[in-house]
């Protein structure tokens, strides 16, 4: 039997400060998990900058009965996206690099054998989806092989492998105009690699994780006792998600607490208060470029669940997780929803039904 869980504001001790809230979220979720096959969910408010409450609900696995904790970690997949973005916005506010920095300027090594197209391409627009780069490498023989590489090459090389065979592929449109893509993430990490001369790995934990607190964020799959992913109603194997190496396009895990302190600095450096970045540098990576959606790691959108914006909005998923935020940087109200069941599992509906649901009920109490 699913047993559910709430809990408020214990597990954010000294990071944020909120009133108690009652266990509304527990129907939502209720809700949002019925008639799915996805084990387990989680779901956590954010008003005026701070966590208020935050449930969980379910089962770590189908085959691991054991109740999921509000300190469990969950994979939300592209959802990190922002994440890499505010790291490689840190180096550019030390100058290592700049957001016209382009893949020739950067990595001239591997623009003599990349497609013309590419290579005046800037960290902007590999960041902002207007690269013209496709979302992964076509060749689906190639994109396998890639991925599931089991030699002893390092996340980096195998990063700088998967990049030299994208930058061969015909682009999806011209630079400038939208196409989302994987791929220029994984570019753009790799361009923080060169410059820093540290792992892109290495770099998240000093320049995102470390400074905000979040002590349970990592790479790739969760370990074992840890909530486990799901597809084709079984826990997933590695080759059902993304390889640790694609990381810097999604596969992020944390608990709800810790991508809270993430999303928090997101709302407050939109109103000049955050701590990662320079007040200037939070406006350029959430503003879109001119013509296309999203900024570094943000759909913005115009209004949500019936709720005017603008909305810092994204989902994320790895094939086996389901993840959704949506941020509402004008009054400092967030929610996030996760859960350990891919799309066919109904963790894209279970995840945006709680989402919601959640924002249309709190919001009008923020």
């Amino acid at each position: 039997m699913i047993s559910r869980r709430t809990v408020l504001l214990a597990i954010c001790a000294g990071v944020f400060s909120a009133p108690a809230v009652a266990g509304e979220l527990d129907a939502i979720l209720s809700k949002a998990l019925a008639g799915k096959k996805a084990p387990a969910a989680g779901l956590l408010i954010i008003q005026d900058y701070a966590v208020v409450a935050q449930a969980v609900s379910g089962v770590r696995s189908l085959t691991d009965l054991t109740p999921v904790s509000p300190t469990d970690v969950w994979n939300i997949g592209s959802d990190g996206k922002a994440m890499t973005a505010a790291m490689i916005a840190r180096l550019v506010d030390r100058g290592v690099l700049s957001w016209e920095s382009t893949i020739s300027g950067v990595l001239p090594d591997m623009a003599g054998d990349a497609r013309p197209e590419y290579r005046a391409i800037t960290l902007m627009q590999l960041l902002t989806h207007t690269s013209g780069l496709p979302a992964n490498v076509r060749d689906e023989q190639a994109l396998n092989s890639l991925f599931y590489d089991e030699s002893s090459a390092s996340l980096s090389e195998r990063r700088r492998a998967y990049i030299a065979r994208a930058l061969q592929d015909e682009p999806e449109g011209r630079a400038g105009r939208f196409s989302y893509s994987n791929t220029g993430f994984l570019i753009g990490a790799f361009m923080a690699e060169t410059a820093s001369k540290k792992t892109y790995e290495s770099l998240m934990r000093d320049e995102v994780f470390a400074p905000l607190g979040m002590t349970s964020a990592d790479f790739g799959r969760p370990p074992i006792g840890q909530p486990a992913g799901h597809k084709d109603g079984r826990p997933a194997v590695p080759r059902d998600v993304n390889p640790d190496f694609f990381a810097p396009a999604g596969n992020i895990y944390l608990s709800l607490c810790d991508w809270a302190r993430f999303c928090v600095d997101q709302l407050r450096g939109a109103n000049g208060k955050g701590a990662l970045l320079k007040p200037q540098t939070y406006s350029v990576m959430q503003s879109p470029p001119p013509g296309a959606p999203v900024s570094m790691g943000w759909f913005v959108r115009n209004s949500i669940a019936g709720l005017p914006g603008p909305v810092y909005y994204h989902e994320g998923s790895d094939g086996a997780w389901f993840a959704v935020v949506a941020l509402f940087p004008t009054s400092g109200f967030g929610v996030l929803a996760v859960t350990n069941g891919g799309k066919d599992m109904g963790g894209r509906a279970l995840a945006l039904s709680a989402a919601m649901d959640a924002a249309r009920s709190f919001a009008t109490k923020n």
